[in-house]
């Protein structure tokens, strides 16, 4: 298990509107690492996931941050391996561009409780939990209506290929002062104009459980497509600063 910080120079940022510039830089930079393509992306890739630190403007996202991570043994000799320069692409019909090139690289510290534990944190990039349902609505948008522990408990164990138990709840103050706690996040523009969106889940969680679960949660993320953005766990302590 491996998870890396990114971080541009102090005042430095990168501008993007759409979540999969960031993903597409970083399999850019694990693939010139040595990853193969099937360890990273498609029904066969290992877990990992990632999110970007920084702030929003109307339509326009600034990361200074990069927080990348996964529970996979190989794929993390890998990610140890990525260098700055390679984090980046440019896309020329929705004319982005998004490059890490000045970023430094550090190792973050696993923050696991031994045994069981009790865990406060935060979501660094929106939850995704699939409303199976509802046919109008693809994404669940109030934590007050989900099964929040089954539905994650459910995906990791199936990432984790043995069963996980965590208890996980949404802080019952938060929600109460944000009703509307969902996002709607534009994933991807196509060259015809069109733009694909989610909606994801904000709050701050309670996360307890083993050591084991608790672990394969923070370096996996939780909830659905990770690999795209979502579902990355920070200390609440910490918040989302640099």
């Amino acid at each position: 298990m491996l998870r890396l910080k990114i971080q541009l120079p102090p005042r430095h940022s990168q501008p993007y509107s759409h979540y999969d510039l960031l993903h597409d830089a970083i399999i850019n930079a694990l693939i010139v690492a040595g990853a193969s393509p099937e360890m990273i992306i498609g029904e066969k890739a290992k877990p990992w996931t990632f999110a970007a630190l920084g702030r929003a403007e109307k339509e326009v996202r600034y990361a200074h941050t990069l927080i990348i991570s996964t529970t996979d043994q190989k794929l993390a000799n890998y990610l140890a391996k990525i260098k700055p320069a390679q984090i980046k692409k440019t896309r020329g019909y929705s004319q982005e561009r998004i490059d890490f090139s000045e970023a430094n690289i550090s190792i973050e510290t696993d923050p696991i409780p031994p045994i069981e534990g009790i865990m406060n944190v935060l979501l660094l990039s929106p939850l995704l939990i699939r409303d199976r349902n509802n046919k109008g609505k693809q994404w669940h948008t109030d934590f007050n209506k989900v099964e929040l522990a089954e539905a994650v408990n459910h995906r990791l164990s199936r990432l984790a290929q043995r069963e996980v138990k965590l208890m996980i709840q949404a802080d019952p103050l938060y929600l109460r002062a944000n009703p509307k706690h969902a996002s709607c996040i534009t994933v991807k523009k196509f060259a015809n104009g069109k733009r694909s969106f989610v909606l994801g889940l904000q709050a701050p969680l309670v996360l307890a459980g083993s050591e084991e679960d608790l672990r394969f949660a923070w370096y996996a993320g939780i909830g659905e497509k990770n690999r795209n953005g979502f579902g990355c766990l920070g200390l609440l302590e910490q918040g989302v600063g640099r």
